[in-house]
């Protein structure tokens, strides 16, 4: 192997910061050294391929303006649904599965319309 670093490769204050969070007491995916390194090699793998992402809609800024790189880091990383989101969800399924009523749904649906996120 050659002295010669890859272009994505975390800074050496990157991983010391992973490491001191992986070592703090308020990490509970971790209680044994395999699980510390299952967690750091998921950090970083998630670190790596967001750094990819990142890479790609600069590319992408550069050569179209601007359009598209938005679009591409949301499909690449969606957001997971928010609380009522999940609600509404769970009501069209326990109406599909025929634990509530319609009726009621829809009392229910209203009522979580009209929550601010």
């Amino acid at each position: 192997m050659t002295n010669q670093q890859h272009p994505i490769t975390p800074a050496p204050e990157l991983v010391q910061q992973w490491e001191e969070e992986c070592e703090s007491g308020n990490n509970s995916e971790v209680s044994n050294t395999f699980d510390a390194l299952q967690w750091f090699a998921s950090k970083a793998a998630h670190w790596g391929a967001d750094q990819e992402l990142e890479a790609c809609c600069e590319w992408l800024d550069t050569r179209i303006g601007g359009i598209y790189p938005g679009d591409l880091r949301a499909a690449r990383r969606p957001k997971p649904p928010n609380l009522k989101e999940q609600a509404l969800l769970a009501i069209d399924t326990a109406v599909a599965d025929d634990r509530l009523s319609a009726d009621v749904a829809n009392v229910v649906r209203r009522a979580l319309e009209q929550i601010n996120d």
